[in-house]
């Protein structure tokens, strides 16, 4: 495998995590630990500097590459929390309509705060997309 520069590391992601400076951000960081944890039943481990990833798996992209991801992720930026959602959103829209306050990218849920959305609902999306990524 070669190209991509986000990797599992050994850094923990509760070290990663207090180096978070906005303590919303910090805060959501540590309670999206636990739902990542209780939803998947996976230990977490830090991908790249950045991602607290649960699960893996390989994928090919459109020239053969084959890669390696989390199944689901997250991230507390400084803009925002990034739900990494690895099959696209595409299989989510009856959820993503009641989640709450979001935005979307390509293959990111951008939440500004967790108080902002339904997490039941997105316990839900991250089961989903965990179960749909094998």
């Amino acid at each position: 495998m070669s190209g991509l520069k986000t990797r599992p590391t050994d850094q923990k992601p509760e070290d990663f995590l207090e180096t978070v400076e906005h303590p919303t951000r910090k805060s959501d960081g540590y309670k999206l630990l636990e739902i990542f944890k209780n939803v998947t039943g996976e230990k977490p481990v830090m991908w790249g500097p950045s991602i607290v990833g649960f699960g893996s798996y390989k994928y090919e992209n459109t020239r053969g590459k084959e890669f390696e991801w989390p199944r689901v992720g997250f991230s507390p930026r400084k803009q925002s929390l990034s739900i990494y959602i690895t099959p696209g959103f595409d299989r989510f829209t009856d959820l993503l309509d009641v989640l709450g306050k979001h935005r979307l990218g390509k293959g990111c849920l951008y939440i500004n705060k967790l108080a902002d959305v339904d997490i039941e609902i997105l316990k839900k999306i991250v089961r989903k997309a965990y179960i749909e990524t094998t």
